[in-house]
């Protein structure tokens, strides 16, 4: 991008989780483009990835193409729910990250060597306690609720009787044993202490370590910004979808075939 690009505003639609919502207005709010937001609810992550994609391909389907240059996409692979899907008539600009952690830390390279020095770890931020706990939008589409890992222990008392609700319930719930500390992630947009104040009660409740570490909102900066380097951003051009896969560069954009060619 050269200085007369940087100079010009441009006009963008951005499509992102609601895990995100401070950080993206924060980030918007000071980008020299024009940048209409559309906020996505938290639980398409836990409807499995083909019916994320498809959602996800809908939003994107529904955007005028005349009064923007580009889409951007608020998400990181999630779990392959950005598989597939279809720039139409517009680029689509998404992060080369595995999920949201990577864009609250900066950089897939300070996520990953945290992570490998810190086993055991469970990330929150304020997105996450605001939107992320306890909301109801997809909750009756959920994995979770399709296969009965969102019953509470009573529910499963009422449902399998006492001895096999106690089994039931430290299966479904068996995914926390690997973990031993909470990490709140701070972005500087908390409006007080209270999400931190919920993170501290959570890791204490369940006897867990607590650490608060500094996020970055530095490549949710550069994401709207249109500073879209190749290493940490891919653009999908028109006709072309996004493809996973687990060598470099995590995701690129392969061209649809027409039919009958």
């Amino acid at each position: 991008m050269n200085d007369t690009d940087r100079q010009r505003e441009r006009s963008y639609k951005l499509i992102s989780c609601e895990i995100f919502f401070r950080e993206m207005c924060a980030a918007v709010s000071r980008s020299p483009n024009r940048i209409d937001i559309q906020f996505l609810p938290k639980g398409l992550h836990d409807i499995g990835s083909k019916e994320m994609s498809s959602r996800l391909q809908v939003a994107v389907d529904s955007v005028e193409s005349g009064p923007y240059e580009a889409i951007l996409l608020g998400y990181g692979l999630c779990n392959n729910g950005l598989n597939g899907l279809i720039a139409r008539d517009l680029p689509l600009v998404l992060p080369r990250a595995h999920d949201c952690i990577t864009l609250f830390m900066g950089s897939s390279d300070r996520y990953i060597e945290y992570f490998n020095n810190n086993p055991g770890v469970y990330f929150e931020t304020t997105g996450w306690l605001e939107r992320g706990k306890g909301l109801q939008q997809l909750q009756d589409l959920s994995v979770q609720n399709k296969f009965g890992m969102d019953l509470s222990y009573e529910d499963l008392v009422a449902k399998y009787g006492e001895d096999n609700a106690k089994y039931l319930f430290e299966e479904l719930h068996g995914n926390e044993r690997g973990y031993q500390r909470i990490a709140f992630i701070e972005m500087g947009v908390e409006p007080d202490d209270r999400f931190e104040d919920r993170a501290k009660k959570e890791a204490k409740d369940k006897g867990w370590g607590y650490e608060k570490i500094q996020g970055d909102l530095s490549m949710i900066e550069r994401l709207v910004d249109g500073d879209w380097n190749d290493t940490e951003f891919l653009v999908v051009p028109p006709g072309h979808k996004i493809t996973a896969h687990y060598g470099e560069g995590l995701i690129a954009a392969e061209k649809i075939e027409e039919k009958g060619s």
